[in-house]
């Protein structure tokens, strides 16, 4: 060991009424080998070498004692407890069941009744001590709107199914879309009031089973494009050769799609063991929104443009862990806003922790383009994106303004690190300044040195680049790459790297294998 491990931060739970996940944070110089043992009410329950667990079956209403202690040592039998987090915690009161297809609600799992109003009138109904329950069937809904203080059950073969017709996402409600507010079509799901002056305005909501969440994917999002774009007419026509700083001819009618979960203005929101899928475009998008944790989820968004998995957008402390993702665009991508109105808001993300998550398809974790507002304190660990199109990045147009700083990122496979200035998605009136990109590290990380295309073929790329702005004082800075294993691309070290306008580079024991 480099350094004692005096204790382990950030230790959070997830409290059911029968079940606790614990999570916290990795230490640093952990060794190798070394495993955490759980321990509740004085007996092992089990160990881990994650960094989260979850115990069931236990009693309601129930207090237990429970310990997460750090072992280390070459031999299982010699191991000695390095650190160690206590916790007292009570178990949640047993909800009664609100069940959708019970008198008075009697909604129908047949995959063709619409049953938006019954099962609007469960949530409506259910409080704090109350689960609204989806049992075994394909339930077709339109939008629905959550409350504070209340739970969703799926419970498996559930599927909420959300239609894909525009005319059930009515009406439109105040929303963001690539770090701009607009005017958008509700979600399936909804929670929370956009308002980017205030606070929190809906609070404690739990999303959980083992059941789908499931919308129109493709056709949806086809038919709201091409609605939009008949209404925007004369607007696009106006813009003439600016329309080229756009994507594509999608992307101004395009904005307005349903997410799949809408989370705008929240605290304290659960997801999970669900599988989330086919969002006309981004899966779970928390909008000024604090403590949104995701765990256990599988994401599905093949065929879906922009069909991101889980997106903090100037959002605080979220977390995702345990997380698959087969997503046509990011698994994971963190944001905070678009310039002007990005940098005039200035909310940032912070606080945000990526941990034992894996791309099976998809874009990889990232962070941007959209960082007016600032992303900083983010650290990601044990999560293995090597079957992606971009891996790791970080990523903004000189346009932005904002910043991205202290990003740690470490004990990761990835098909490749990118951080770095781009060029496409670049409308908007330019910030003043470009954005500051400073004070990262990427440690322990295998690269895979190929890259997953989008028609799942596999095809190689420079394993790590890392390009600051042009300008003067806005190179990136104080960037450490160490330990960096590139496996499968031969000796060539230099031409790996590609580094541009940076200054304040740290390359330590970097090999090619």
């Amino acid at each position: 060991m480099n350094g004692q491990i005096k204790e382990l931060s950030m230790m959070q739970k997830i409290v059911t009424s029968d079940s606790v996940t614990l999570y916290w944070d990795k230490p640093e110089n952990l060794p190798e080998g070394a495993v955490y043992q759980i321990v509740c009410n004085g007996k092992e329950t089990g160990t881990t070498d994650k960094t989260h667990f979850t115990i069931d079956g236990l009693l309601a209403e129930t207090e237990y004692t429970m310990e997460v202690r750090l072992l280390t040592g070459a031999v299982k039998e010699e191991r000695a407890c390095a650190a160690s987090e206590t916790l007292v915690i009570k178990t949640g009161r047993a909800k009664k069941r609100i069940d959708i297809t019970k008198a008075p609600y009697s909604a129908v799992g047949d995959g063709q009744t619409m049953n938006t109003e019954a099962i609007q009138q469960a949530i409506d109904d259910c409080t704090e001590t109350d689960a609204v329950y989806f049992p075994a069937g394909t339930f077709m809904t339109g939008a629905l709107r959550l409350h504070s203080d209340m739970e969703l059950y799926l419970e498996k073969d559930a599927v909420l199914q959300g239609t894909d017709r525009p005319e059930d996402y009515l009406p439109r409600i105040r929303s963001r879309f690539e770090g701009t507010e607009m005017e958008c079509y509700s979600s399936l799901l909804n929670m929370g009031e956009l308002d980017h002056e205030s606070g929190y305005n809906c609070h404690n909501i739990v999303i959980r089973g083992k059941g789908t969440i499931a919308s129109g994917g493709v056709t949806l999002a086809k038919r709201v494009i091409v609605s939009e774009r008949e209404r925007l007419k004369e607007y696009l026509a106006s813009l003439g050769d600016k329309i080229k700083e756009c994507e594509s001819k999608d992307t101004i009618p395009g904005r307005v799609r349903p997410r799949l979960i809408n989370i705008s203005n929240s605290q304290n929101v659960i997801i999970s063991g669900v599988t989330l899928k086919n969002g006309a475009s981004w899966n779970v998008h928390m909008i000024y929104s604090d403590h949104v944790v995701t765990n256990d989820c599988t994401f599905y968004s093949e065929g879906v443009w922009n069909g991101d998995g889980w997106d903090p957008d100037s959002s605080t402390n979220c977390t995702i862990f345990g997380c698959t993702f087969f997503t046509e665009d990011d698994c994971v991508a963190i944001k905070s806003g678009k310039n002007p109105e990005g940098n005039i808001i200035n909310r940032p993300s912070r606080g945000i922790r990526i941990f034992d998550c894996i791309s099976s398809f998809g874009h990889g974790i990232i962070i941007g383009s959209e960082i007016s507002g600032g992303i900083e304190d983010v650290r990601i660990w044990d999560c293995d994106v090597k079957s992606a199109l971009c891996g790791i990045e970080i990523k903004g147009t000189k346009k932005r303004g904002g910043y991205v700083r202290n990003v740690h990122i470490r004990d990761c496979k990835a098909a490749k690190i990118m951080f770095h200035s781009v060029g496409y998605n670049d409308d908007g009136i330019p910030a003043k300044t470009p954005p500051v990109f400073e004070n990262c590290t990427f440690e322990n990380i295998e690269i895979g040195g190929e890259i997953l295309e989008v028609d799942r073929t596999w095809s190689h790329d420079t394993a790590v680049i890392l390009h600051g702005f042009e300008e003067p004082g806005y190179a990136a800075k104080n960037v450490v790459f160490r330990n960096i294993t590139i496996v499968g691309r031969g000796k060539n070290i230099e031409q790996q790297f590609s580094l541009k306008n940076c200054e304040g580079i740290t390359l330590e024991n970097i090999r090619c294998l």
